[in-house]
């Protein structure tokens, strides 16, 4: 007789009733879940964390009494556990989303309403739970130097990308970036110590339409590369960062100016717009050899294929080491498939891309 597999409980925390209702029924429907509470504010769920030790917390931001950012701090420090941050759209709220990541949450979704549908809900938030339920939790990121900015936002001295051919008139180099569930850190930790140098980088990172722009901004502020959410039609040269956009696919292409990025709608591929297979397909059409594709922390297996077909294509490509994921799905069916270089921790894949974005690609491949 097969031993029944244990539910994973989660705990819903969230001023609205009706958010909570929806949330409750969404996960209820799955049989793998069992939703032991709700909660309408921090001081509510903290009791409520200490009686019933749920697996998993979903945490709005704007809250009585206390708000989720102060919560989620608190929690960290002194009970840490998988948190995912479900916050409303508009620019205070996903800026705070995303220092909620920096915070030590696991991922992010968009509160439904608006833009965003039940429909739509359903699907994401089982997954990302799922994804937080086996996730291996970190501490807060550490604060890095950075770049004086006036109101908050912009570097003083903005930075500059250099021309988008090398010396030797060959195009730049292209490192492309995938990751999903705890991504969003280790993007943050791979780029924040690399300087301007031969490499333009495209990154796809499961977010979702929103909170890619705030993503993107923040890191533009701690790093000496050009970070931004990416446009149609972007440019792809040295000391540049395109950030797809959330809900939106992004691929690489080449003409006789260099490399540009299209970015598009269209079906989910291995449920995620944007998908990292979709980036990482077009890069080994595009680049080839010329380019070094990284596959970092997340659930599923978006990237795998793609990762596959740039090393087909003559592309360096690594995975991340499962002790340094926060969810080594995605890399391990990279791995599975055949279709890396190199396993690699995270501050190893940072040392690598620096050696790629010196202009030693020949040395690293």
């Amino acid at each position: 007789m097969e031993t029944p597999t244990r539910r994973i409980r989660v705990l819903v925390v969230d001023d609205s009733a009706i958010v909570r209702k929806i949330l409750t029924e969404t996960l209820s429907r799955e049989s793998d879940f069992e939703v032991v509470g709700t909660a309408p504010d921090p001081y509510v769920a903290r009791d409520k964390i200490l009686a019933l030790n749920p697996d998993v917390l979903t945490l709005d931001i704007e809250m009585p009494r206390m708000d989720g950012l102060t919560f989620l701090r608190n929690l960290m420090e002194h009970r840490p556990m998988p948190v995912i941050v479900v916050s409303s759209v508009g620019e205070t709220n996903c800026r705070a989303a995303v220092r909620a990541l920096e915070l030590g949450a696991v991922d992010v979704l968009t509160k439904p309403g608006g833009p965003y549908s039940v429909g739509e809900l359903q699907h994401s938030l089982a997954e990302r739970v799922r994804a937080a339920a086996v996730a291996r939790l970190r501490g807060p990121a550490q604060e890095t130097a950075r770049p004086a900015v006036v109101d908050g936002t912009e570097p003083v001295a903005p930075k500059k990308p250099i021309a988008g051919r090398t010396a030797s008139g060959i195009p730049s180099p292209i490192i492309a970036i995938g990751a999903s569930t705890g991504g969003t850190e280790a993007i943050r930790h791979v780029l924040r110590g690399l300087e301007p140098g031969s490499a333009g980088f495209v990154v796809t990172q499961h977010i979702p339409a929103h909170f890619s722009a705030a993503f993107a901004n923040g890191l533009n502020n701690i790093c000496s590369l050009e970070v931004r959410e990416a446009k149609d039609g972007d440019a792809v040269v040295p000391g540049r960062v395109l950030i797809a956009p959330g809900n939106f696919h992004m691929v690489l292409r080449k003409d006789a100016r260099g490399y540009r990025v299209g970015v598009m709608d269209g079906p989910l591929v291995c449920y995620q717009r944007p998908s990292v297979d979709v980036l990482f397909s077009s890069v080994a059409s595009a680049a080839g050899r010329a380019a070094m594709g990284i596959l970092l922390t997340g659930m599923g297996n978006d990237g795998a294929a793609g990762l596959l077909q740039m090393h087909k294509a003559g592309s360096w490509t690594a995975a991340q080491d499962e002790a340094s994921c926060v969810v080594f799905g995605m890399p391990r069916e990279a791995i599975r498939l055949g279709a890396v270089d190199a396993v690699m921790s995270l501050d190893r894949i940072t040392e690598t891309m620096a050696t790629a974005n010196a202009g030693a690609m020949a040395g690293v491949k």
